[in-house]
């Protein structure tokens, strides 16, 4: 009689696996052995074990797709604002960006600029944002300036520029990066910088949210762009329905490079020329 029940429980158990296969349910399957000694140990109701199993694959399915957000998003390193130094920046208000992170200017299609000197936390707070943003499941892409640029460039080169243009006008969240390092192009026989921005921020303008640092003045990205009129056009709709946060602070990069300086008995070379 028990070898009967043994039978018929190990039939049941693998008709589970073939459903569980069948739903796409691979957590589920996997972990089937854990649930059922579980089960057998715990006697718990039968919502009880369906809470436990339907929650655990949905836990899964959950951290998969933050994984693959992430891993699609385009930033190049995971920054938390956990290990933001926060004591090095007193001017900056750690509750405004904290709010910053709950994306309410997201949902509202706000965008948002962050700017200051080289080294104040610009990036750490990008990067940072743009992971809280992935694991809010929120569909966000995050490039530097040039590389965009070079991106949208590369597609009038090779036919491809429409599609670049609406993979980067997509995104709910697009993370612009260090406006203001690196040479952009500036061809005779191409549009401006300015207007290869121009184009993709007039787009996303009041539909989704879009999020820049600079370590320039905001009167000098017509310069950078190579186009004032409209680098005026661009920041007129950022300001629309844009925040401001400004770090006014000292580089942490050169703190860094002081203190590995005196350790060794030497002077760092500092950076004189930063933008303000």
């Amino acid at each position: 009689m028990s070898g009967r029940k043994s039978n018929t429980s190990e039939t049941i158990i693998q008709r589970i696996r073939t459903s569980l296969e069948v739903l796409g349910m691979r957590h589920s399957m996997e972990t089937l052995d854990d649930h059922v000694q579980w089960a057998a140990k715990e006697k718990p109701g039968t919502l009880e074990l369906l809470d436990r199993v339907l929650g655990a694959e949905a836990a899964q399915k959950v951290e998969s797709r933050i994984d693959r957000r992430i891993r699609s998003s385009g930033v190049p390193e995971q920054k938390t604002l956990e290990a933001f130094e926060w004591n090095f920046q007193p001017k900056l208000e750690k509750s405004a960006v904290m709010n910053l992170a709950d994306f309410e200017f997201v949902r509202r299609k706000e965008d948002l600029i962050i700017t200051g000197k080289s080294g104040t936390g610009k990036s750490h707070i990008l990067k940072s944002l743009a992971l809280r943003a992935c694991q809010h499941q929120i569909h966000v892409r995050y490039a530097r300036c040039v590389d965009l640029l070079d991106d949208l460039y590369a597609g009038l080169a090779d036919g491809t520029y429409p599609m670049r243009l609406k993979r980067w006008a997509t995104p709910q969240l697009l993370l612009i990066d260090d406006v203001g390092l690196g040479q952009v192009r500036k061809r005779d026989d191409e549009p401006t910088a300015a207007h290869a921005l121009f184009n993709l921020i007039d787009r996303r303008h009041g539909q989704v949210s879009t999020a820049f640092t600079s370590n320039i003045k905001l009167s000098e990205w017509g310069r950078y762009l190579g186009d004032a009129t409209l680098a005026v056009a661009i920041l007129d709709r950022v300001a629309m329905n844009g925040i401001r946060l400004d770090i006014n602070g000292p580089s942490y990069r050169q703190k860094i490079a002081r203190d590995r300086a005196a350790s060794r008995g030497g002077t760092p070379l500092e950076d004189d020329h930063a933008d303000a």
